[in-house]
């Protein structure tokens, strides 16, 4: 019976059981070439993020900081490595005047060839001044964000100069446009959005159409919120997410959806989703996700980029505890095309989800302990590979929504999930060495038996002979 520690089990801790093994049959890890996995949290303490992949091959970042009183920036060659990029303070509260108070949500955006960031400031002073939010700009002198000189551009010309905040900018069919939050007169909510093409960075080439008032019982729950737009181009449609209600755990994702070919000036183009599209998680322990953002991945996938806690208590206003973290995930669809976010992942790296070469359309899963092959939700078809005590690059297979369980091969060839045991032969039949046949395709290897893979039959996985030539399809997964 080894000494082993469930928790050190899960978290990764190193060992060496098979390593002599595992090299004797030229097992590897994943491909070298490969770009690393983003860790969840990605970036601690920034809200409300926004992070693209621009021309020039970087990831840019940035966020509101828990002090709400300056605009950052950060870039990196990969996603994952966006966790420890330098961060650039680009600009800073002024000591008087309109922009001297809170900084929230700023977003970056390269207009006519100029680096624009868009950010809401109001006054300092205290008392219910400092919620006089209007959106305000700062530019870039140079061509690199990150070494130019920052100076004030100027204020949106808002159509009502009322509390506005969360300004975002996509293009469509040729025309950029502008799309944000604001309180408009005679409508008791907090904020509706709005949507106009530009002119200027700072200013409307037509009348504003209101997009969507915030009405749904998930929508008004501590305040009547629909802020911080995001837009995703995907399958013939706009997608429009937004964020709802209050800050704390109930903060929630809603989705306004337009055909590409619609008149997106006409409110009556866009449909919203009845419920929320993305959640609190008490099995994951991620509160509070929203004010998102859109990317891709190194491999071009669709990337949800969302801030949320750990924790679900909250003391005092949820606006000033600092630990909205960064967080990212793939993005999946759904047979009609529309985008299924799932359930925030938790921490810990980036899940996958695995399909059977000869089957694409199907997914690894799992409903309870049993382990299938199939069709059903996303979050029962994400694993997160774990670092396992088996070491030699070997991992556990975690699903996201039972992280107390493994995936487990017993001795007649079945797989299951099960909870770990402090237990050698337990933990060789729970460690796998994911093996790259390709960027996108894997097999899986287990730790103990070198000989032996993961194959899908009969709707189930099993434990198989390794064939010994050729590529069997049904041994071999794609990642996604």
């Amino acid at each position: 019976m080894l000494p082993l520690d469930r928790r050190f089990f899960l978290a990764g801790a190193a060992g060496s059981l098979v390593a002599a093994k595992a090299s004797a049959a030229g097992l590897r890890a994943t491909d070298a070439a490969a770009a690393p996995v983003p860790v969840n949290p990605l970036v601690k303490q920034r809200a409300d993020a926004q992070v693209f992949r621009h021309a020039d091959g970087y990831y840019y970042l940035t966020g509101s900081v828990p002090e709400y009183d300056r605009l950052v920036l950060r870039r990196s060659r990969t996603l994952a490595g966006l966790a420890t990029a330098e961060e650039r303070v680009l600009w800073r509260h002024q000591a008087s005047g309109p922009m001297s108070g809170f900084l929230w949500a700023p977003e970056l955006h390269l207009f006519d060839d100029k680096w624009v960031m868009y950010f809401a400031a109001g006054p300092s002073g205290g008392g219910e001044d400092v919620f006089r939010i209007r959106t305000y700009a700062v530019v870039c002198d140079g061509p690199d964000p990150m070494t130019g000189s920052w100076s004030v551009l100027g204020k949106f010309e808002s159509p009502f100069d009322g509390f506005n905040l969360d300004s975002t900018i996509f293009m469509h069919r040729g025309v950029r446009y502008f799309c944000w939050a604001e309180r408009e007169p005679g409508i008791e909510t907090n904020s509706n959005l709005y949507l106009a093409p530009m002119k200027t960075p700072l200013t409307l080439a037509a009348k504003a159409a209101r997009l969507t008032v915030p009405t749904l019982d998930w929508e008004v729950r501590g305040f009547k919120v629909a802020e911080a737009p995001a837009v995703l181009a995907r399958n013939g449609r706009l997608f429009l997410t937004y964020s709802a209600s209050a800050t704390d755990d109930r903060y929630c994702l809603g989705m306004l959806t337009a055909r590409d070919d619609a008149d997106i000036m006409d409110a009556k183009s866009w449909t919203k989703s009845p419920q929320p599209v993305f959640v609190s998680s008490d099995v994951t322990k991620v509160y509070g996700p929203g004010h998102n953002s859109f990317t891709v991945d190194e491999q071009g996938r669709d990337v949800l980029v969302y801030h949320g806690r750990d924790y679900k208590a909250i003391e005092g206003d949820p606006l000033f505890d600092p630990n909205r973290h960064t967080r990212v995930q793939r993005i999946y669809y759904r047979e009609d095309g529309t985008p299924d976010f799932g359930i925030p992942v938790g921490n810990g790296l980036v899940p996958d989800r695995f399909s059977p070469a000869d089957a694409p359309k199907q997914f690894v899963r799992h409903d309870g302990d049993r382990v299938l092959v199939g069709a059903g939700d996303i979050p029962s078809s994400q694993f997160r590979g774990v670092a396992s005590m088996a070491g030699s690059g070997a991992v556990t297979l975690v699903p996201i929504d039972a992280p107390e369980r493994v995936l487990f091969a017993a001795p007649d060839g079945s797989v299951r999930l099960a909870q770990p045991q402090r237990d050698r032969q337990f933990v060789l039949r729970s460690s796998f060495v994911r093996e790259a046949v390709d960027r996108d395709t894997v097999r899986f290897v287990l730790a103990g038996r070198p000989g032996m893979v993961l194959s899908h039959a009969d709707g189930g996985l099993r434990l198989v002979a390794r064939p010994k030539r050729g590529a069997a399809p049904n041994t071999l997964f794609r990642v996604s």
